[in-house]
């Protein structure tokens, strides 16, 4: 039997114990009803469109937040991971998502005459704060959320009797995240977590940091309610 994402995440990895920690609030997320009518095709267009241009302008703030995360780092390894994070935002995932969007009737002066919506304000400010107010760790387990639960939830609707893939107009968009390449990205998030968080005393911290992992998490969930709020 192939392996899922969830499968390869070892249970005792602060990553998997972060999450069995917060349960409600991961699944508030990765099931969001959002994600739900994305994987069967049902989901409303606009509130995709409305998703793909916050997600342009989310990706702004998410690279200002591993600029951040290069800073606050305390060896090479992680600055250079970091920092090619940054890198891959800017100069390659941003030009991705507008080539997405352009498949949607949605140009870059469209996506950025936009104003950000709350949702995006109120996570992202989240996230840059607690790396502001925290270490690199803080700031990492606040990002988790995103990279890491965009793969589970890719690998969950890859996994899922309910999706369906042909016909669907979101089709590009579960097999863009269900791809080896970001799985692997996501799988290196969850690494270099586990690097950082044994030079800062991770296990003493598993209670805060738990708190700003359930926060990211139903700050995310927010993010996909904002698309059907909008469509009602």
């Amino acid at each position: 039997m192939t392996k899922t994402f969830t499968d390869i995440i070892p249970a005792q990895s602060l990553f998997g114990r972060l999450r069995a920690n917060a349960p409600d609030a991961w699944q508030s997320y990765v099931c969001h009803d959002f994600i739900k009518q994305l994987g069967d095709g049902s989901l409303p267009e606009a509130a995709f469109k409305h998703y793909l241009i916050q997600d342009y302008l989310f990706l702004i703030q998410f690279a200002r937040a591993y600029a951040l995360a290069t800073y606050k780092a305390e060896d090479l390894r992680a600055m250079r991971q970091f920092s090619g994070t940054v890198h891959a935002i800017l100069d390659m995932e941003m030009s991705l998502h507008l080539e997405f969007c352009k498949g949607w009737g949605l140009s870059e002066a469209d996506i950025i005459a936009q104003p950000e919506a709350r949702a995006c304000v109120t996570y992202t400010r989240y996230v840059l704060d607690r790396g502001m107010q925290g270490d690199v760790v803080d700031l990492q387990v606040a990002l988790m959320p995103c990279m890491v639960g965009y793969a589970e939830i890719a690998n969950r609707l890859m996994a899922s009797s309910d999706t369906r893939l042909a016909g669907n107009p979101y089709r590009a968009w579960i097999e863009m995240y269900a791809s080896t390449e970001f799985q692997d990205v996501a799988k290196a998030e969850i690494d270099l977590l586990e690097h950082t968080a044994k030079n800062r005393g991770g296990d003493a911290r598993i209670k805060s940091l738990t708190e700003t992992f359930a926060t990211a998490s139903r700050l995310e969930a927010d993010f996909w309610q904002m698309g059907l709020d909008l469509a009602k």
